[in-house]
């Protein structure tokens, strides 16, 4: 039970430090759906998405008005389409998508996710297929996000893919590029991926999950910010205590959110991802936390060591609140969706290689990383390998979400609005890596990948 205390807490964090619910996502496995006939896959996971969705934004609006806590999304998360569309071999892969779009639409939910392949080791003929149709997919849908795993600690990193994944950003980038490459924006290259993760675009209902389950992720940076400023000038032992307790603090409301819906929607209960996902609004960014620590600004030197520390609290207060604790947990760095970081590139403090370092101790990578539209694809791959790397050698998720901004030069920016935000055109390096990424087969796993 809650006390009065934490009640008068959280009601502050609410109205003057934006803590909010960011998403209840509810995933949902397609594994029965599938079938040889094309049209009849279709409409089965049309008919299973509508059915056990379909009162979960009522739902968590319930829980809005109740608990005057607010959920900002109501999500879906799917088996990956690349194993439910395996048998269909006469359909279109882009009807998938669109089926998907329609029925995220039927039932109200912001984003759909798991328009995915888990290819690190090799790829079936319907993750051909799927990959081939990721560009066309997310131009033609609203709500549908995408994401491949191309790297794992234990098998290592399939350059095919990763390759194949500059090529695919490129080319959405190109389709979509009337509404500044927004379907890049839905779209995540994953390494290590989590199949409990809540959060788009990377979002997919693991194999491992059961017939229906209820995520939540939670979001607080400002609610971490303002209890940093308290003990300006302490020590770190007091400063890791400080977000620790902050933490816990954030994840027994989420905790409280998750199981709620979940009894009310007749599903299990999964996890709570306590990642701290900044937003465009003042005072929500990660950016302004590392600050807060005694930073001058986001990406100077000193940036890395206060993002593990950041990081690295969370993860413990979150555990000590809840026993169900997954998804990614920690600080998301997405260059678009913090204030703090867009005004720490625009300063010239925060770079690629910068952002690249940090990717080393937050919950993801690059995310939301707006370069220069005549980019090479092979440039593109390179930096997912880079990624790929740093999460295959350090044993976790790593990820990019990168937008090239045709017709865009550094300096311009990208402009989305909402929760995406805007982004700065930051530049790459010019020399090319296209030699590299082109030998083609896999990067052995480490040797710590073959430790049980």
């Amino acid at each position: 039970m809650l006390t009065l205390q934490e009640i008068m807490e959280t009601i502050k964090m609410v109205q003057e430090e934006n803590l909010d619910i960011r998403t209840i996502t509810m995933g949902i496995s397609l594994r029965d759906c599938a079938g040889p006939d094309s049209r009849q896959t279709r409409t089965k996971i049309y008919d299973k998405i509508t059915r056990l969705a379909g009162q979960l934004v009522k739902t968590g609006e319930q829980i809005e008005r109740e608990y005057g806590l607010p959920i900002v999304n109501k999500r879906i998360s799917v088996t990956p389409m690349a194993l439910v569309a395996e048998s269909s071999v006469k359909g279109d892969m882009v009807d998938f998508a669109r089926t998907m779009d329609d029925a995220a639409a039927a039932v109200g939910v912001n984003f759909i996710g798991g328009y995915s392949a888990l290819v690190h080791k090799g790829f079936t003929g319907a993750d051909h297929r799927l990959i081939d149709s990721i560009p066309e997919a997310l131009d033609v849908t609203t709500r549908v996000c995408s994401s491949v795993n191309v790297a794992t600690t234990h098998a290592g990193i399939n350059m095919d893919a990763v390759y194949r994944m500059g090529q695919v950003i490129k080319k959405t980038a190109e389709l979509t590029a009337d509404r500044d490459g927004l379907g890049c924006a839905k779209l995540v290259v994953f390494a290590n991926v989590p199949e409990d993760n809540p959060f788009m675009a990377g979002a997919f209902h693991g194999i491992g999950e059961p017939e229906c389950v209820i995520n939540v992720g939670v979001s607080g940076p400002g609610v971490v910010k303002k209890a940093v400023e308290t003990v300006k000038g302490a020590d770190f032992g007091v400063l890791a205590e400080t977000i620790k307790k902050t933490a816990f603090k954030i994840t027994r409301m989420g905790e409280l959110v998750g199981r709620t819906a979940a009894e009310r929607l007749g599903v299990p209960f999964g996890i709570v991802d306590i990642s701290l996902a900044p937003t465009p609004a003042i005072g929500d960014s990660v950016a302004e936390i590392l600050e807060a620590m005694g930073i001058e600004i986001c990406g100077t030197h000193g940036t890395t060591a206060a993002l593990a520390l950041l990081n690295d609290a969370v993860k413990k207060g979150g555990a000590m609140a809840s026993s169900y604790v997954g998804g990614l947990s920690g600080a998301f760095i997405p260059l678009s969706e913090d204030a703090g970081m867009i005004r720490a590139a625009e300063a010239g403090a925060l770079t690629l290689e910068k952002l690249e370092a940090m990717t080393c101790v937050c919950s993801v990578g690059l995310d939301m990383i707006a370069v220069p539209g005549d980019t090479p694809a092979e440039t593109i791959a390179a930096i997912i390998a880079d990624e790929a790397a740093i999460g295959m050698i350090n044993k976790k998720t790593t990820a990019v979400r990168m937008i090239p901004a045709v017709g865009k030069k550094v300096g311009d920016y990208v402009e989305y609005g909402g929760l995406l935000g805007s982004a700065p055109v930051i530049p790459v390096k010019p020399f090319s890596p296209a030699d590299f990424v082109r030998r083609g087969g896999r990067i052995p796993a480490p040797i710590q990948g073959l430790t049980n």
